[in-house]
């Protein structure tokens, strides 16, 4: 499924109204970025296409041992099934999102999603504000993983538990699939969050960085 597939036009300007919202009584920047995956994990479609070929390969074997009338004595015949069976293992997983899942640990999928977030936030420049109060709030929806990350003018007076119960709401309600509203719900947390610390908007405040949605 493509990112875009997943928001409506509405939900998008939900989103987007959200974030001038927020922005509009504090002074920092709230910068979401939604990706369908952090990676190609092309390792997944190689390990499919292996197990693929071993359960070609371990069907022979039992249908020889155990059903003679199925049973494939061709090498040519043998080697053939095989590569089909590891053709239609790699395509699978390269086109079925479970499948690819399937095929990947949790850390490995952690991992690369943490390494695309922190490249998302150097691409955004997240960073490039005046008292370094930039947040990304980060979605990758293939991993089912929400990343939020914030400045260190804001981290270094927001507690890690702050950005965790973000993080579980937005979890929760994509869970429901209530994707939008679980969004516009931390985007809000943000402002409340940033106005309790004291990050109130100043009068000669500007906007320093766009409000586009970031959808890869």
């Amino acid at each position: 499924m493509a990112i875009q597939d997943r928001f409506s036009q509405q939900d998008l300007e939900r989103i987007k109204s959200a974030v001038k919202d927020a922005e509009s009584k504090i002074s920092g920047e709230i910068v979401p970025v939604f990706v369908e995956k952090s990676s190609h994990y092309t390792i997944a479609n190689y390990r499919a296409a292996l197990t693929g070929a071993a359960l070609v390969f371990a069907l022979i074997v039992l249908f020889d041992r155990y059903i003679p009338a199925l049973a494939v004595y061709d090498p040519v015949l043998i080697f053939t099934l095989v590569v089909i069976g590891g053709l239609l293992g790699g395509l699978t997983a390269n086109y079925v999102a479970p499948a690819k899942r399937l095929m990947l640990s949790q850390s490995y999928m952690d991992q690369a999603t943490f390494k695309r977030a922190q490249s998302a936030f150097l691409e955004e420049e997240v960073f490039n504000t005046r008292q370094r109060t930039g947040i990304m709030i980060f979605i990758s929806f293939f991993e089912h993983e929400v990343i939020v990350m914030a400045d260190k003018g804001i981290s270094k007076v927001v507690d890690q538990k702050e950005w965790d119960g973000m993080v579980k709401v937005i979890i929760e309600n994509v869970k429901q699939g209530h994707i939008t509203d679980g969004i516009v719900s931390a985007i809000k947390r943000c402002g409340d969050l940033l106005l309790e610390k004291g990050f109130v908007i100043t009068p000669d405040d500007v906007n320093e960085l766009k409000d586009d949605l970031r959808l890869e």
